[in-house]
């Protein structure tokens, strides 16, 4: 798992357009505040990506750009998109690699079974790459408000 401090793991992936964001390219010029969800179009995904795209302008004001990122593919996530009027860009990791680095893909009891999953997780990276906040097993509701007022903190 990442700690604060750490630098972020860069990647490449498409997003609900199948455009290639590659987190990189941020790096000296925007914040990024990236989270990590298990699928869209489950109550508490949609609820956090709803929340995150109602403040992306607040957060936008501070330098930040925010990302998503779950294991759906490029079209359920415009799906998702458009059926919800979400405006945060959503990433697709299909094979998990991502999720790898980041140490979200986690195992869990179900049923008393073990299953793998996304832990639902966000990072504040910085404009140098550096991760700043990482907090894994968030809850969905009120978590764009308290991201906001953490990255506010940072910001001042």
């Amino acid at each position: 798992m990442l700690k604060a401090g750490q630098t972020a793991p860069t990647f490449e992936l498409p997003d609900a357009d199948m455009e290639v964001v590659n987190l990189a390219s941020f790096r000296g010029k925007q914040h990024v505040l990236l989270y990590f969800y298990p699928k869209d179009n489950t109550p508490g995904c949609t609820l956090q990506a709803t929340d995150f795209s109602d403040h992306e302008d607040a957060f936008a004001r501070l330098g930040y750009t925010i990302l998503g990122v779950s294991r759906d593919d490029c079209l359920r996530h415009a799906d998702f998109r458009d059926q919800h009027g979400i405006s945060v860009r959503l990433l697709s990791d299909t094979e998990g690699s991502v999720c790898h680095q980041y140490g979200v893909w986690q195992a869990r009891e179900v049923d008393g079974a073990r299953k793998f999953g996304i832990v639902r997780s966000t990072f504040v990276i910085d404009k140098q790459g550096v991760v700043r906040l990482a907090l894994y097993g968030v809850n969905a509701k009120g978590h764009a408000l308290e991201m906001l007022r953490a990255v506010k903190e940072f910001e001042s």
